[in-house]
Protein backbone atom coordinates (compact mmCIF):
# COMPACT_ATOMS: atom_id res chain seq x y z
CA UNK A 1 0.00 0.00 0.00
CA UNK A 2 1.88 3.28 -1.13
CA UNK A 3 2.09 5.95 1.70
CA UNK A 4 1.62 8.93 -0.01
CA UNK A 5 -1.52 10.01 -1.31
CA UNK A 6 -1.17 13.42 -2.82
CA UNK A 7 1.53 13.94 -4.87
CA UNK A 8 3.78 16.52 -6.68
CA UNK A 9 5.95 16.00 -9.53
CA UNK A 10 8.86 18.32 -10.71
CA UNK A 11 10.37 18.29 -13.99
CA UNK A 12 13.43 20.52 -14.62
CA UNK A 13 13.83 21.81 -18.61
CA UNK A 14 17.36 20.15 -19.12
CA UNK A 15 15.77 16.65 -18.13
CA UNK A 16 12.14 17.40 -20.36
CA UNK A 17 14.51 18.56 -23.56
CA UNK A 18 17.24 16.54 -23.73
CA UNK A 19 19.91 19.40 -23.49
CA UNK A 20 18.47 21.73 -25.56
CA UNK A 21 17.58 19.47 -28.15
CA UNK A 22 14.25 19.59 -28.43
CA UNK A 23 11.45 18.17 -26.27
CA UNK A 24 12.23 14.30 -25.47
CA UNK A 25 9.05 13.01 -26.17
CA UNK A 26 10.03 9.70 -25.67
CA UNK A 27 10.34 10.56 -21.83
CA UNK A 28 7.54 12.24 -21.18
CA UNK A 29 5.65 9.44 -22.65
CA UNK A 30 7.32 7.30 -19.54
CA UNK A 31 6.90 9.93 -16.72
CA UNK A 32 3.06 10.13 -18.19
CA UNK A 33 3.04 6.59 -17.73
CA UNK A 34 4.00 6.42 -14.37
CA UNK A 35 1.73 8.97 -13.41
CA UNK A 36 -1.53 7.63 -15.18
CA UNK A 37 -0.83 4.57 -13.16
CA UNK A 38 -1.15 6.49 -9.66
CA UNK A 39 -4.23 7.76 -10.33
CA UNK A 40 -5.23 4.55 -11.41
CA UNK A 41 -3.99 3.30 -8.24
CA UNK A 42 -6.28 6.44 -6.43
CA UNK A 43 -3.23 8.95 -6.29
CA UNK A 44 -3.34 12.61 -6.50
CA UNK A 45 -0.87 13.67 -8.64
CA UNK A 46 -0.17 17.18 -9.57
CA UNK A 47 3.21 17.45 -12.47
CA UNK A 48 5.17 21.10 -12.11
CA UNK A 49 7.03 20.69 -15.51
CA UNK A 50 9.24 23.17 -17.04
CA UNK A 51 10.03 23.14 -20.31
CA UNK A 52 8.09 26.36 -22.09
CA UNK A 53 10.91 28.72 -22.84
CA UNK A 54 13.27 25.53 -23.80
CA UNK A 55 11.08 23.95 -25.94
CA UNK A 56 10.21 28.13 -27.12
CA UNK A 57 14.20 28.24 -28.29
CA UNK A 58 14.04 24.80 -29.97
CA UNK A 59 10.74 25.71 -32.01
CA UNK A 60 11.79 29.44 -32.72
CA UNK A 61 15.63 28.19 -34.04
CA UNK A 62 16.84 30.34 -31.45
CA UNK A 63 20.61 29.32 -30.77
CA UNK A 64 20.99 30.41 -26.87
CA UNK A 65 18.30 31.61 -24.12
CA UNK A 66 17.05 35.15 -24.58
CA UNK A 67 18.00 37.57 -21.62
CA UNK A 68 15.29 39.96 -22.71
CA UNK A 69 12.71 39.58 -21.10
CA UNK A 70 10.06 40.05 -23.77
CA UNK A 71 11.63 37.87 -25.99
CA UNK A 72 11.51 35.47 -23.03
CA UNK A 73 8.11 36.21 -22.67
CA UNK A 74 7.41 35.52 -26.13
CA UNK A 75 9.54 32.45 -26.10
CA UNK A 76 8.06 30.82 -23.33
CA UNK A 77 4.12 31.28 -25.15
CA UNK A 78 5.59 29.50 -28.21
CA UNK A 79 6.99 26.63 -26.24
CA UNK A 80 3.79 26.34 -23.86
CA UNK A 81 1.89 25.05 -26.67
CA UNK A 82 4.37 22.60 -27.54
CA UNK A 83 4.53 21.42 -23.96
CA UNK A 84 1.09 21.33 -23.54
CA UNK A 85 0.38 19.29 -26.21
CA UNK A 86 3.10 16.48 -25.70
CA UNK A 87 1.52 16.21 -22.45
CA UNK A 88 -2.46 15.88 -23.71
CA UNK A 89 -1.26 13.58 -26.22
CA UNK A 90 0.51 11.34 -23.55
CA UNK A 91 -2.03 11.35 -20.75
CA UNK A 92 -4.92 10.56 -23.32
CA UNK A 93 -3.30 7.32 -24.06
CA UNK A 94 -4.07 6.37 -20.67
CA UNK A 95 -7.58 7.60 -20.83
CA UNK A 96 -6.73 10.34 -18.67
CA UNK A 97 -7.38 14.26 -19.19
CA UNK A 98 -4.56 16.67 -18.26
CA UNK A 99 -5.40 20.59 -17.19
CA UNK A 100 -3.25 23.37 -18.06
CA UNK A 101 -2.34 25.66 -14.85
CA UNK A 102 -0.52 28.74 -15.03
CA UNK A 103 0.64 30.73 -11.84
CA UNK A 104 2.61 33.73 -11.11
CA UNK A 105 3.91 34.97 -8.01
CA UNK A 106 1.49 37.12 -7.48
CA UNK A 107 -1.17 34.29 -7.81
CA UNK A 108 -0.14 32.35 -4.25
CA UNK A 109 1.22 35.79 -2.69
CA UNK A 110 -2.47 37.28 -2.94
CA UNK A 111 -5.00 35.55 -0.35
CA UNK A 112 -7.90 35.43 -2.77
CA UNK A 113 -5.69 34.17 -5.39
CA UNK A 114 -4.30 31.45 -3.42
CA UNK A 115 -7.49 30.37 -2.24
CA UNK A 116 -8.71 30.18 -6.03
CA UNK A 117 -5.84 28.57 -7.02
CA UNK A 118 -6.25 25.84 -4.58
CA UNK A 119 -9.68 25.40 -4.95
CA UNK A 120 -9.70 25.16 -8.63
CA UNK A 121 -6.47 22.15 -8.24
CA UNK A 122 -8.13 20.56 -5.88
CA UNK A 123 -11.64 20.36 -8.23
CA UNK A 124 -8.93 19.35 -10.81
CA UNK A 125 -8.33 15.88 -8.69
CA UNK A 126 -11.54 15.18 -7.75
CA UNK A 127 -11.94 15.29 -11.54
CA UNK A 128 -9.29 12.66 -11.70
CA UNK A 129 -7.46 14.76 -14.33
CA UNK A 130 -3.08 15.08 -14.02
CA UNK A 131 -2.83 19.26 -13.75
CA UNK A 132 0.22 20.48 -15.35
CA UNK A 133 1.41 23.74 -13.57
CA UNK A 134 4.59 25.81 -15.18
CA UNK A 135 5.18 29.40 -14.12
CA UNK A 136 3.12 32.19 -16.75
CA UNK A 137 6.75 32.95 -18.04
CA UNK A 138 4.71 35.11 -20.85
CA UNK A 139 3.28 37.22 -18.68
CA UNK A 140 5.49 37.22 -16.06
CA UNK A 141 8.29 40.14 -15.40
CA UNK A 142 11.11 40.26 -12.89
CA UNK A 143 9.24 41.15 -9.57
CA UNK A 144 6.53 38.65 -10.23
CA UNK A 145 8.50 35.44 -11.53
CA UNK A 146 9.40 32.91 -9.19
CA UNK A 147 12.98 32.15 -10.57
CA UNK A 148 12.62 28.30 -10.97
CA UNK A 149 10.24 25.99 -11.15
CA UNK A 150 11.47 24.14 -8.42
CA UNK A 151 10.14 27.08 -5.80
CA UNK A 152 7.16 26.70 -7.79
CA UNK A 153 6.97 22.47 -7.19
CA UNK A 154 7.21 23.58 -3.54
CA UNK A 155 4.28 26.33 -3.64
CA UNK A 156 2.13 24.05 -5.38
CA UNK A 157 2.77 21.15 -2.89
CA UNK A 158 2.22 24.01 0.18
CA UNK A 159 -0.90 24.75 -1.78
CA UNK A 160 -2.51 21.59 -2.10
CA UNK A 161 -0.62 19.66 1.17
CA UNK A 162 1.02 17.34 -0.55
CA UNK A 163 2.66 14.45 1.47
CA UNK A 164 5.57 14.34 -1.33
CA UNK A 165 7.17 16.38 -3.61
CA UNK A 166 9.15 14.29 -6.15
CA UNK A 167 11.75 16.82 -8.02
CA UNK A 168 13.22 14.97 -11.37
CA UNK A 169 16.46 15.72 -12.27
CA UNK A 170 20.11 15.55 -14.69
CA UNK A 171 21.94 14.67 -11.52
CA UNK A 172 21.67 11.24 -8.82
CA UNK A 173 20.64 13.50 -6.68
CA UNK A 174 21.99 15.78 -3.55
CA UNK A 175 25.95 15.34 -2.60
CA UNK A 176 28.05 16.27 0.08
CA UNK A 177 30.47 17.86 -2.50
CA UNK A 178 30.54 18.31 -6.13
CA UNK A 179 31.06 14.65 -7.54
CA UNK A 180 32.33 16.82 -11.16
CA UNK A 181 35.34 17.85 -9.07
CA UNK A 182 35.14 15.35 -6.43
CA UNK A 183 35.33 11.61 -6.84
CA UNK A 184 34.67 10.42 -3.46
CA UNK A 185 31.66 12.62 -2.91
CA UNK A 186 28.66 10.76 -1.20
CA UNK A 187 25.45 10.88 -2.10
CA UNK A 188 23.42 12.55 0.41
CA UNK A 189 20.45 9.67 0.68
CA UNK A 190 18.48 10.84 3.52
CA UNK A 191 18.54 14.18 5.32
CA UNK A 192 16.20 16.77 7.77
CA UNK A 193 15.08 18.65 5.11
CA UNK A 194 16.24 22.31 7.23
CA UNK A 195 19.44 20.74 8.25
CA UNK A 196 21.59 24.27 7.35
CA UNK A 197 24.15 21.68 5.40
CA UNK A 198 22.29 20.89 2.82
CA UNK A 199 22.74 24.36 1.44
CA UNK A 200 26.74 24.19 1.86
CA UNK A 201 26.33 21.03 0.15
CA UNK A 202 24.42 21.93 -2.78
CA UNK A 203 27.32 24.96 -4.00
CA UNK A 204 26.24 27.11 -6.92
CA UNK A 205 22.76 27.29 -9.03
CA UNK A 206 22.66 27.55 -12.73
CA UNK A 207 22.34 26.05 -16.21
CA UNK A 208 21.83 27.56 -19.57
CA UNK A 209 18.32 25.95 -19.69
CA UNK A 210 16.70 26.38 -16.89
CA UNK A 211 17.34 29.05 -14.49
CA UNK A 212 17.59 26.62 -10.88
CA UNK A 213 20.38 24.65 -9.45
CA UNK A 214 20.78 22.14 -6.48
CA UNK A 215 20.86 25.02 -4.52
CA UNK A 216 17.06 25.98 -5.22
CA UNK A 217 16.31 22.40 -5.28
CA UNK A 218 17.24 22.46 -1.62
CA UNK A 219 15.49 25.32 -0.65
CA UNK A 220 12.31 23.87 -2.70
CA UNK A 221 12.36 21.11 0.17
CA UNK A 222 12.85 23.50 2.72
CA UNK A 223 10.37 25.35 1.73
CA UNK A 224 8.03 22.14 1.15
CA UNK A 225 8.78 21.41 4.79
CA UNK A 226 6.25 24.16 6.19
CA UNK A 227 3.45 21.46 4.81
CA UNK A 228 5.14 18.57 5.93
CA UNK A 229 5.72 17.57 2.88
CA UNK A 230 8.94 15.43 2.20
CA UNK A 231 11.04 15.70 -1.01
CA UNK A 232 13.03 13.53 -3.10
CA UNK A 233 15.33 14.96 -5.37
CA UNK A 234 16.45 12.16 -8.01
CA UNK A 235 17.62 11.09 -11.32
CA UNK A 236 14.59 11.40 -13.41
CA UNK A 237 15.75 9.15 -16.47
CA UNK A 238 15.76 5.67 -13.88
CA UNK A 239 13.13 3.16 -14.91
CA UNK A 240 9.93 3.85 -13.50
CA UNK A 241 11.59 7.01 -11.07
CA UNK A 242 8.04 8.26 -10.33
CA UNK A 243 6.35 4.62 -9.29
CA UNK A 244 9.55 3.60 -7.36
CA UNK A 245 9.76 6.64 -5.18
CA UNK A 246 6.23 6.93 -4.68
CA UNK A 247 6.68 2.74 -3.33
CA UNK A 248 8.96 3.61 -1.09
CA UNK A 249 12.58 2.47 -2.77
CA UNK A 250 15.17 4.27 -1.65
CA UNK A 251 16.64 6.41 -4.66
CA UNK A 252 18.17 9.59 -4.34
CA UNK A 253 18.49 12.24 -1.15
CA UNK A 254 15.44 11.80 0.79
CA UNK A 255 14.85 15.50 2.41
CA UNK A 256 12.20 14.60 5.27
CA UNK A 257 9.71 16.95 6.06
CA UNK A 258 10.17 16.64 10.66
CA UNK A 259 6.71 18.04 10.82
CA UNK A 260 3.31 16.47 9.97
CA UNK A 261 0.79 18.99 7.91
CA UNK A 262 -1.10 19.88 10.82
CA UNK A 263 1.96 21.51 13.14
CA UNK A 264 3.72 22.80 10.10
CA UNK A 265 0.29 24.64 9.37
CA UNK A 266 -0.22 25.54 12.96
CA UNK A 267 3.32 27.35 13.10
CA UNK A 268 2.79 28.93 9.56
CA UNK A 269 -0.51 30.42 10.82
CA UNK A 270 0.67 31.89 14.17
CA UNK A 271 4.38 32.83 13.09
CA UNK A 272 4.43 33.86 9.37
CA UNK A 273 1.15 35.61 9.04
CA UNK A 274 -0.14 39.16 10.07
CA UNK A 275 -3.60 39.48 10.84
CA UNK A 276 -5.92 41.38 8.67
CA UNK A 277 -8.84 42.02 11.07
CA UNK A 278 -10.57 40.69 14.13
CA UNK A 279 -14.11 38.49 14.84
CA UNK A 280 -15.26 38.74 17.86
CA UNK A 281 -16.92 35.68 19.88
CA UNK A 282 -19.64 34.91 21.90
CA UNK A 283 -18.66 32.55 25.04
CA UNK A 284 -20.72 29.82 22.63
CA UNK A 285 -18.30 30.03 20.00
CA UNK A 286 -15.09 29.73 22.09
CA UNK A 287 -16.53 26.33 24.01
CA UNK A 288 -17.03 24.93 20.33
CA UNK A 289 -13.78 26.02 19.14
CA UNK A 290 -11.68 25.17 21.91
CA UNK A 291 -13.72 21.71 22.77
CA UNK A 292 -14.74 19.88 20.09
CA UNK A 293 -11.84 21.22 17.45
CA UNK A 294 -14.93 22.79 14.67
CA UNK A 295 -15.35 25.47 12.18
CA UNK A 296 -16.11 29.00 13.04
CA UNK A 297 -19.77 29.51 12.15
CA UNK A 298 -21.47 32.75 11.52
CA UNK A 299 -23.90 32.40 14.29
CA UNK A 300 -21.21 32.48 16.82
CA UNK A 301 -19.57 35.83 16.03
CA UNK A 302 -20.82 39.34 17.42
CA UNK A 303 -18.79 41.58 15.95
CA UNK A 304 -16.27 42.39 13.25
CA UNK A 305 -13.53 44.37 13.26
CA UNK A 306 -10.88 46.00 10.25
CA UNK A 307 -11.68 45.53 6.40
CA UNK A 308 -10.11 42.77 4.96
CA UNK A 309 -10.56 40.28 1.53
CA UNK A 310 -11.88 36.39 1.71
CA UNK A 311 -8.74 34.26 2.19
CA UNK A 312 -6.62 36.91 4.13
CA UNK A 313 -5.71 35.59 7.87
CA UNK A 314 -8.05 37.60 11.17
CA UNK A 315 -7.93 37.20 14.97
CA UNK A 316 -10.99 35.05 16.62
CA UNK A 317 -11.31 36.91 20.05
CA UNK A 318 -13.04 35.99 23.35
CA UNK A 319 -15.56 38.51 25.25
CA UNK A 320 -12.87 39.52 27.15
CA UNK A 321 -10.50 40.73 24.08
CA UNK A 322 -8.07 37.65 24.43
CA UNK A 323 -7.06 35.97 20.85
CA UNK A 324 -7.87 31.89 21.09
CA UNK A 325 -7.85 31.25 16.98
CA UNK A 326 -6.73 32.39 14.30
CA UNK A 327 -7.56 31.70 10.57
CA UNK A 328 -7.99 31.99 6.50
CA UNK A 329 -11.49 33.65 6.47
CA UNK A 330 -14.03 32.36 3.88
CA UNK A 331 -16.10 36.48 3.39
CA UNK A 332 -14.68 39.89 2.94
CA UNK A 333 -15.50 42.32 6.27
CA UNK A 334 -18.46 43.51 4.35
CA UNK A 335 -19.92 40.22 3.87
CA UNK A 336 -18.96 39.15 7.33
CA UNK A 337 -20.85 41.90 8.92
CA UNK A 338 -23.88 40.96 7.18
CA UNK A 339 -23.77 37.31 7.79
CA UNK A 340 -22.55 37.07 11.52
CA UNK A 341 -25.11 35.89 14.39
CA UNK A 342 -27.45 34.13 11.27
CA UNK A 343 -27.12 30.53 10.36
CA UNK A 344 -24.98 29.41 7.75
CA UNK A 345 -28.35 28.16 5.96
CA UNK A 346 -29.24 32.08 5.81
CA UNK A 347 -26.19 32.90 3.80
CA UNK A 348 -27.59 32.75 0.47
CA UNK A 349 -30.61 34.68 1.05
CA UNK A 350 -28.82 37.35 2.87
CA UNK A 351 -25.80 37.39 -0.05
CA UNK A 352 -26.90 35.86 -2.88
CA UNK A 353 -24.24 33.50 -2.80
CA UNK A 354 -22.48 31.18 -0.42
CA UNK A 355 -19.19 29.70 -1.08
CA UNK A 356 -18.69 27.97 2.11
CA UNK A 357 -20.88 27.28 5.20
CA UNK A 358 -18.39 28.40 7.75
CA UNK A 359 -16.83 31.43 8.21
CA UNK A 360 -13.47 29.91 9.08
CA UNK A 361 -13.18 25.88 8.24
CA UNK A 362 -11.40 23.86 11.16
CA UNK A 363 -8.66 22.86 8.17
CA UNK A 364 -7.78 26.94 7.85
CA UNK A 365 -7.89 27.29 11.82
CA UNK A 366 -5.61 27.36 14.67
CA UNK A 367 -5.83 27.47 18.43
CA UNK A 368 -3.90 30.09 19.96
CA UNK A 369 -5.20 29.02 23.23
CA UNK A 370 -5.58 25.72 25.06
Amino acid sequence: MNQYKKVVVKIGSTLLTAGGKGLDREMIAAWSEQMAQLRAEGLDVVLVSSGSIAEGITRLGLKSRPSNISELQATAAVGQMGLVQAYEACFQAHGIHSAQILLTHADLSNRRRYLNARTTLRTLLEFGTVPVVNENDSISNEEIRFGDNDTLGAMVANLIEADLLIILTDQQGLFDSNPTHNADAKLIERADARDAKLMEYAGPSGGHLGSGGMQTKVSAAQLATRSGTHTVIVFGKLDDVITRVVRGEALGSFLEASEGHLAARKQWLAGHMRCAGELSLDEGAVKVLLDKNASLLPVGVKAVKGVFNRGEVVACLAPDGTEIARGLVNYPSDECKQIIGKASSAIPEILGYQDDPELINRENLILMKA
